[in-house]
């Protein structure tokens, strides 16, 4: 079992990685370094999980991280799957409803969650690994690095008693108030929205009949969100508006009250918890200064329209591991490590420009503008295209790196897509499994069937550089070195793109492609496979 000190004496630790923070970002990267089998140190001011539940929702992209940490599954069996989104008038009537449309990770499009619930598991995932110590009820005072590593200097918030940790890279998962971003000097460009908001947490006592629905109340007077959680819980939040006192309107007589404009009394919901946030719209100005890198809020945070700040975060950390990992073992060069922001930071612009137009859809306040908004939504329903890109959501943006660790982009298309994951059949799986199950945390090699693609050379490089060699087949037992696809996506997928042979790194996006005579690109010098160091 991993360790969890919240009054350890040890002065001195060293570590390979040392994590600042452990909300599920934190949590998410130690599970990754936790199975690589680095050793690693978490540093997290608070004794326990933190019991208010701050994100609401998660997608298949970020179930996909956690299935290759072994735990998709588990945190699934808490979740809430594709409920309905309404976003209605101030008379309750619908004037746009849509629902995520599957991206082909083999995954509900998108979870409702209870965030204390997924942090609990995530953390129990962490304590599969001896290798991860988490220090509890510490917090980092400061930080010092140099050619070799970092030094963090860490105090027992109870007593103060003072104790080191020499670790060779920082992840920074300390929110959006990070210490270390400030410790860095790091500026957190942006701006932060006037209103801020009222959450109310709440358990479920006698249902209504909209309790299942995701439903953005778009009233010019008053908005509102009104969101169905997991566990028999249901999410309330509310703008406090200008003029109002903020101390008053948290108060349960005014909680009360504001849930009863939505017809919800004492009959239907125990008050759990309320709290205020506040919006923020900012970018750190780098996510890397040396050996520390930023992640999840301490690099963005965005609104939560679309239920991405905490997503885009795990993604960070999806992203970041495998390729510290191949530093860390020295068979990746350390520069590769300069490609995380680079691949990020425009999927996390692009899907916060998505929550702020979201946003001002359901806060606008002038009458006359919302009422034209309503009617150019239902009109926009009735379409046969726009109301398609709405209802299916086509507006989400697609996960595709532009830039960043690939080959050379000019040589295929596809190169920089996020392959789809269908359940497949290999020689050792003769039930359907999902692709990264079988892929592990190798890279791999794939072939379209029956083109011959991954020629005797092609083979033998990528093999030797510990890549996984397999062809697509349709046969119905496959044989070794195949795989024979339940839905055939990734196929159609690699047709799409005119590829007949792809790289799959192991966070699953095409490091490099070929068609035709052209011919596949090298490994990266000195590749080798990232072994799990425990089967999850």
């Amino acid at each position: 079992m991993g360790s969890v000190a919240t009054g350890a004496r040890t002065a001195h630790r060293t570590a390979d990685v040392a994590i600042v923070g452990y909300g599920p970002v934190g949590a998410t990267a130690a599970n990754f370094l936790g199975m690589y089998g680095f050793d690693v140190v978490v540093v997290e001011r608070d004794p326990s999980v933190y019991p208010r539940a701050r994100a609401i929702s998660t997608d298949e992209e970020v179930l996909r991280v956690w299935q290759q940490v072994g735990l998709a599954e588990r945190l699934k069996r808490d979740m809430l799957a594709e409920r309905p989104i309404d976003y209605v008038d101030s008379r309750g009537r619908s004037f746009m409803s849509f629902e995520l449309r599957q991206r082909r990770n083999n995954h509900p499009p998108q979870m409702f969650i209870y965030q204390p619930v997924v942090d609990e598991v995530l953390r129990e995932g962490v304590e599969r690994f001896p290798n991860v110590e988490v220090l509890l009820e510490h917090e980092m005072r400061d930080l010092r690095q140099d050619a070799d590593g970092v030094l963090l200097e860490l105090a027992d918030v109870r007593d103060g008693a003072p104790s080191t940790v020499r670790a060779k890279y920082v992840l920074a998962c300390d929110g959006g108030s990070s210490h270390t971003r400030n410790l860095l000097g790091i500026g957190f460009e942006g701006r932060t929205y006037e209103d801020p908001w009222l959450v109310i947490d709440t358990k479920v006592l006698e249902p209504w009949p909209e309790v299942d629905r995701l439903r953005f109340h778009c009233d010019p007077d008053r908005p509102a969100v009104d969101c169905p959680t997991p566990l028999g819980h249901h999410r309330w939040e509310f703008p406090i508006l200008p003029g109002e006192d903020r101390e008053a309107l948290t108060r349960p007589a005014s909680v009360r009250a504001l849930l009863a404009r939505q017809g919800i009394t004492e009959r239907h919901v125990e008050v759990l918890r309320q709290a205020v946030y506040v919006h923020h719209v900012r970018f750190a100005e780098h996510w890397r200064e040396g050996r520390v890198f930023l992640l999840g809020d301490a690099a963005h945070a965005m609104p939560p329209w679309i239920g991405q700040g905490m997503a885009s975060g795990v993604r960070d950390a999806g992203n970041l591991c495998w390729k510290l990992a191949g530093v860390l073992r020295g068979t990746l060069a350390e520069e590769v490590l300069d490609s995380y922001q680079v691949e990020r930071q425009p999927n996390v612009r692009e899907l916060t420009q998505r929550a702020v137009f979201f946003g001002r859809v359901i806060t606008e306040r002038r009458r006359a503008a919302a009422a034209a908004r309503n009617v150019a939504f239902r009109v926009a329903m009735r379409s046969p295209w726009i109301g398609r890109f709405l209802r299916e959501a086509r507006w989400w943006p697609p996960l595709f790196y532009r830039e960043g660790f690939f080959a050379d982009r000019r040589a295929h298309k596809a190169i920089g897509g996020h392959a789809p994951q269908p359940f497949v059949t290999t020689a050792d799986h003769r039930e359907p499994v999902r692709l990264d199950d079988v892929l592990g945390a190798d890279w791999a090699v794939i072939g379209l069937p029956g083109t011959k693609a991954i020629s005797p050379d092609v083979r033998q490089r990528w093999a030797a550089a510990g890549a996984r060699c397999l062809e697509l087949t349709h046969d119905a037992q496959p044989r070794p070195g195949a795989l024979r696809e339940e839905e055939r996506w990734l196929e159609d997928w690699m047709r799409s793109y005119g590829a007949e042979v792809i790289v799959l790194r192991p966070d699953r996006f095409v490091y490099a492609a070929a068609a035709g005579r052209r011919p596949l690109a090298r490994p990266p010098a000195a590749l080798c496979p990232y072994r799990r160091a425990v089967v999850v």
